[in-house]
């Protein structure tokens, strides 16, 4: 439909995959690092590629890392390996809906805490670590999916505390760090773990392509090595020749240059999206989103006027639904705005 703007996915628009970077990488590869990128691997995917994302995260070891097809499959991995049935977790109230998917297919207990403008509010955590232990808290810190907020440098130190105290570990499911619009989010968790009770993912997807596929996990060194074992019995290793270009974008300097254009794009799509909610939805209330792809609009007020899908901002409208509720849907009415996959239009 030509009138429609969707805002249904949380990927990036064509015009900021960088296709010809990708393209000058892939041709390197294959010049320089072709034994490497078209044999089998280890579980831990591209040696290389792990040394620079430990680098990239000041980890003293690239044995703290390893490469996945995606974060997503990283999540999956981690929680079968750590998860049994029963087990209780904590999650976002709203959060993720994959990785919601993939706990509740686990049959684990869900412990939802709703979140505040900056982050889970860590009180409830409190509370329900009170009430019995905690296997896992899985937490998106920065530029939230879906909620937008970013988790405040004291809850984050605060959370990395209680895991150490209660030994439970935190998930530190970090895909859009790299895509702050004005000063950079507090630390990683991982960065103030000394009790090993952090794992950290992240993505290529969102400052490359999605269709690279490429993720990784950061951790204690053990449990990397464990789950580089299950991953070498499943699948023998990630996508290598992904591994070998990505590696080459992360080393001639076209990864860093296209999170520039892109925190730039999306700063501008940001904009216009605020401005526009502000004609046409004003009693909408939100979080406005620091970086990312996410906007969150609370249609409380809405209740007895237009509905959600009456709204119409700037006369397109907005495809959104999701089971984004570890209890089901929310009885509050709400938008999910995912604004990076289409261009400003003026």
């Amino acid at each position: 439909m030509p009138d429609t703007i969707s805002f249904a996915r949380g990927a990036p628009s064509p015009d900021l995959i960088p296709v010809e970077a990708v393209r000058a990488a892939t041709t390197k590869a294959l010049e320089n690092d072709w034994q490497t990128a078209l044999s089998y691997g280890v579980g831990i995917g591209h040696p290389g590629l792990c040394a620079w994302i430990a680098d990239r995260h000041g980890l003293e070891d690239a044995s703290q890392v390893m490469v996945t097809n995606g974060s997503l499959e990283a999540g999956a991995m981690l929680f079968r390996h750590l998860l049994e049935p029963g087990d209780r977790v904590i999650v976002e109230q709203p959060s993720y809906d994959r990785t919601l998917l993939l706990l509740e297919q686990l049959g684990v207990e869900f412990v939802p805490v709703s979140l505040e403008a900056d982050g889970i509010d860590v009180d409830a955590v409190e509370a329900a670590l009170a009430e019995g232990p905690v296997k896992l808290v899985h937490l998106i810190p920065n530029f939230h999916n879906p909620a937008g907020c970013t988790l405040s440098g004291d809850k984050r130190v605060r959370l990395v505390e209680l895991a150490a105290e209660h030994g439970f570990t935190i998930f530190e499911d970090d895909p859009y760090r790299e895509l702050p619009f004005g000063e950079d989010p507090p630390p990683t968790m991982l960065s103030m773990d000394k009790a090993d009770r952090v794992i950290h993912a992240s993505s290529f997807s969102k400052t490359v392509s999605p269709g690279v596929r490429a993720g990784y996990l950061a951790g204690p060194a053990g449990l990397i090595k464990e789950l580089a074992k299950v991953a070498n019995e499943t699948y023998i290793s990630p996508n290598m020749l992904t591994g070998s270009l990505v590696l080459e974008l992360c080393q001639s300097g076209a990864l860093d240059r296209n999170i520039e254009v892109c925190k730039v794009a999306l700063q501008e799509r940001r904009d216009a999206l605020i401005t526009a909610l502000g004609k046409h939805l004003p009693t909408a209330e939100f979080v406005v989103p620091g970086g990312g792809y996410f906007l969150w609009a609370d249609l409380g007020r809405l209740r007895h006027g237009r509905s959600g899908s009456e709204s119409q901002g700037c006369g397109r409208a907005v495809h959104t639904r999701h089971r984004l509720h570890a209890r089901g849907w929310a009885d509050q009415p709400a938008l999910l705005i995912r604004f990076g996959s289409s261009r400003v239009h003026r």
